[in-house]
């Protein structure tokens, strides 16, 4: 993937004395008196505002905050508590700037001010032409360091990338940028992804790209009841979608068809209520009764997957393959997650369910990469093209 990376500028003084604009990403929770409860993205965000401000550049920073409404300001929707967090992290002032569109504010070399909201903006959303001109007048260098907005092409994250002097990627957003690219497009084999959630219809585009380029395709949760459906087997009241089991099935066969494989559950462990302490049963996945649940894959189906994990070249994680949240139901889960962790392949991690089984089972150091994108995320898983991505690729030419 060709695009220009900040740390580069930096590294050549590109930078020393430039109007540096970067687009972070600090929608960070808040309580109901506007304190900040997680601040995990702004200190995120920290070493590529301190690499400008070391390379002696004049630094505004902006983000989106929550959902306002284009042009009506509301107290609750200001980056104040932001700025005053982010001059903690940095040791120096923030001064925070509204209405600062049509310039008209001042910044020096070796100063950092906070952009108010940007969602602010009217046309923001948009991506109207007439605000990303204006976007790319204040500043020589844009720098794109937000890959949660990285699918979005709104006037911060797309239009200024197209008016600015210099567009390029911040550390984060190379970070995730260089971590696909060699997850996806020139991947070590075999290739194995594991895609896992409640439905199929919400991963259905996921499945059918996945299929067409990994060796193998683990399928988890209520998704994989759906794929027992389309095997044959009896999953009793279960979460599933009866009527994707043909989508399930021309994945199969699309699998097949290059001499891949789904690999359908051989054991499961179930119960007769969906509750932390409902007794489970680990049963063979031909004997599910009508009124059993299935809630985990059986020890037998996670060692089988875990060996293939183990000798995989790369590996590709969204979702967890049971309740992992309840201790009965979280073996499966547990037992991937711990052959990732051991495994030699190049391994990234996305979704929210699949940090919070990371960080349960300690294996943060262990997974090769973990993306904080979100809806960014499952769309690289898609096939789609990110906005962000094609217009720094272009910018680069």
């Amino acid at each position: 993937m060709n695009f220009i990376r900040f740390s580069d500028l930096c590294a050549q003084g590109r930078a020393q004395g430039q109007r540096v604009f970067i687009r972070a990403d600090l929608n960070v929770p808040q309580d109901d008196s506007g304190a900040i409860t997680e601040d995990t993205r702004i200190r995120a965000s920290v070493p590529c505002i301190r690499l400008a401000l070391d390379a002696g550049a004049a630094v505004m920073v902006t983000s989106h905050l929550g959902r306002p409404v284009e042009g009506e300001f509301k107290p609750e929707d200001s980056l104040a508590p932001v700025a005053t967090r982010l001059a903690e992290l940095l040791g120096q002032p923030v001064r925070l700037v509204a209405h600062w569109v049509d310039g008209g504010f001042d910044v020096k070399p070796g100063e950092v001010v906070l952009l108010e909201n940007c969602r602010l903006n009217v046309g923001e959303k948009k991506n109207k032409p007439e605000l990303a001109a204006k976007l790319g007048k204040l500043c020589d260098i844009f720098v794109h360091d937000a890959f949660g907005t990285a699918h979005r092409a709104e006037g911060t994250t797309y239009g200024i990338a197209e008016t600015a002097p210099i567009a390029c990627a911040g550390p984060l957003l190379a970070a995730e940028m260089d971590a696909i690219a060699a997850a996806l497009q020139n991947p070590k084999r075999p290739l194995i992804a594991i895609v896992a959630g409640s439905k199929v219809s919400t991963k259905l585009t996921i499945l059918q790209s996945l299929a067409k380029n990994v060796d193998g395709l683990i399928v988890g949760g209520g998704i994989a009841n759906t794929f027992m459906l389309a095997a044959g087997l009896k999953i009793g009241k279960s979460l599933a979608e009866p009527d994707l089991v043909g989508e399930a099935k021309a994945v199969i066969d699309a699998m097949a068809a290059r001499g891949a494989a789904v690999p359908i559950p051989t054991d499961v462990v179930t119960a007769k209520a969906f509750a932390a302490d409902a007794p489970a049963t680990v049963k063979k996945a031909s004997e599910v009764a009508d009124d059993d649940l299935i809630l985990d894959i059986g020890p037998e189906t996670a060692a089988l997957l875990a060996q293939q994990l183990k000798a995989a070249g790369t590996i590709v994680w969204n979702g967890p393959v049971g309740v992992f949240e309840f201790a009965a139901f979280e073996n499966g889960t547990q037992v991937l997650a711990q052959a990732i962790a051991d495994s030699s392949a190049f391994s990234i991690a996305g979704g929210g369910d699949t940090l919070a089984a990371i960080a349960k089972y300690g294996i943060e150091k262990d997974v090769g990469y973990i993306s904080t994108g979100g809806g960014a995320f499952l769309e690289v898983l898609e096939g789609k093209t990110l906005p962000a991505f094609e217009v720094l690729a272009r910018r680069a030419g």
